[in-house]
């Protein structure tokens, strides 16, 4: 089957290849020449652990090609994917100047019938006004169906996502379009993956509704962390206590700056603002937002306290991204802190594996360094603000002969208190008291 995947960002890139991994014969299309001639020198624009080996491998094998040229790519298709960017406004609605300038092309090119899937993340209603604008576009001449395909990748893992997603979401009133989606997607029926057939306003909620729901767990965990820290608990063990409840479960239990990246804030705001446009408020997500803002700015008076007058101190910092195994830095808590950090005077001293170069560009104060003992060369403390792997595993006693004083703020959790305490290291991280091993009350036996 002939597919088009408009939009060769993140979610199209990933989509277009894995789909050609399917046996799909798939164009990648993509306004900016630039990316598309790298894309077809098989160069990937952006790191994604897994896409450049799946992206050459389909290219070579001839189901996956790159081109700036729209109309044909649609009028060879049966599948048209949209994937491209609905950047946020600034009242938080979703801009979909994008998406409509696609539904005026598929509608000006529309040969024949056509599934045209919205695979980017749209407010609910959205599908209507695509099927709006192509039938007027094409003067209703030639039958189509708008399906919502909604995409659930974790960056950093968006490969194994798609390959082995949880579950399917089509939105369609087509049986037709619901046959095509589903030989589109028959490995996965065939590796019994649960597939959620409904309409198109439910399948476009639902996107919505699961990354709100996801970011609400990240914000309940940051708050019950500053209770820890009030109370003396350990945040680790309730955290676990909790997770062991079926109901509740383990995942986005984990403490830490915040969330940021390209989906959690901006779908959270896009559906407080869908809400508000229906006359409601959505009190839940509005309170997340709130307590996302507040957990970053707790994390800099986190640091600002234990290290007290910052000007003209050195500080290293360990992590850009908003997650690990990604250079995307768009929303990510780190930055915020850092530009805190410089705000007050300090000089800053960072390594990010895959986010320096994005950084480069919006922080050129940051002295940018080779590694992690690079950075830490000289600092009064070492700041973890990103849970990359290879900062699991620092060698401690080179650490502290590198720092200044030896102290690690590490607000993702990744060490335990009695392991620092143990290499000499003053230990502060998020919710857990300083110097206790976790989960065992001071002064307990192993």
């Amino acid at each position: 089957m002939k597919i088009c995947v408009v939009g060769s960002g993140y979610v199209g890139l990933v989509t277009g290849a894995c789909l050609a991994d399917f046996g799909m014969n798939v164009t990648g299309v993509d306004k900016i020449a630039s990316k598309v001639e790298a894309l077809q020198g098989g160069e990937v624009p952006i790191y994604e652990p897994g896409l450049r080996s799946i992206v050459r491998k389909n290219m070579a094998e001839g189901r996956l090609r790159f081109t700036t040229e729209l109309g044909p790519a649609i009028e060879a298709a049966r599948a048209v994917f949209i994937a491209v960017g609905t950047p946020p406004r600034a009242d938080g609605s979703a801009d979909l100047s994008f998406i409509e300038e696609v539904a005026r092309s598929i509608g000006q090119h529309l040969n024949d019938y056509k599934v045209i899937v919205t695979k980017s993340t749209v407010p609910t209603g959205t599908g209507q006004k695509i099927e709006k604008i192509v039938s007027e576009e094409s003067g209703g001449n030639q039958d189509f169906a708008v399906v919502s395909n909604p995409e659930f990748l974790r960056e950093g893992s968006a490969i194994d996502d798609f390959l082995h997603p949880d579950r399917v979401v089509i939105g369609t009133r087509d049986q037709r379009a619901i046959d095509i989606m589903l030989e589109i997607y028959s490995p996965l029926r065939v590796a019994d993956v649960p597939f959620v057939v409904t309409d198109v306003e439910s399948a476009e909620l639902i996107k919505y509704a699961s990354n709100g729901f996801l970011a609400t767990k990240i914000s309940f965990i940051n708050e019950i962390a500053a209770l820890c820290e009030a109370f003396g608990a350990d945040v680790g063990v309730v955290a676990q206590g909790m997770g062991l409840d079926s109901r509740v479960g383990p995942k986005f239990l984990h403490p830490g700056p915040g969330f940021g990246g390209s989906c959690f804030p901006k779908d959270t705001r896009a559906v407080a603002q869908i809400a508000r446009e229906k006359g409601m408020r959505f009190r839940i997500i509005d309170a997340v937002l709130e307590a996302n803002e507040e957990t970053k700015a707790r994390m800099l008076t986190k640091i600002r306290t234990a290290l007290g007058d910052l000007k003209g101190r050195t500080v290293a910092v360990l992590g850009l991204s908003f997650k690990p195994d990604t250079d995307d830095i768009r929303e990510s808590p780190a930055l915020p802190i850092v530009e805190g950090l410089l705000a007050d005077g300090a000089e800053v001293r960072a390594y990010d594996p895959e986010a320096m170069p994005a950084c480069r560009e919006i922080l050129p104060e940051v002295t940018y360094c080779d590694n992690a003992y690079d950075a830490a060369e000289g600092a009064v403390a070492l700041v973890i603000l990103t849970e990359w792997n290879l900062f699991r595993a620092l060698e401690l006693p080179r650490l502290k002969q590198l720092l200044d004083q030896p102290l690690v703020i590490d607000l993702r959790n990744i060490y335990q208190p009695s392991q620092m305490a143990a290499a000499g290291f003053r230990y502060i991280s998020v919710g857990r008291p300083e110097g206790r091993p976790e989960g065992r009350p001071e002064g307990r036996p192993e």
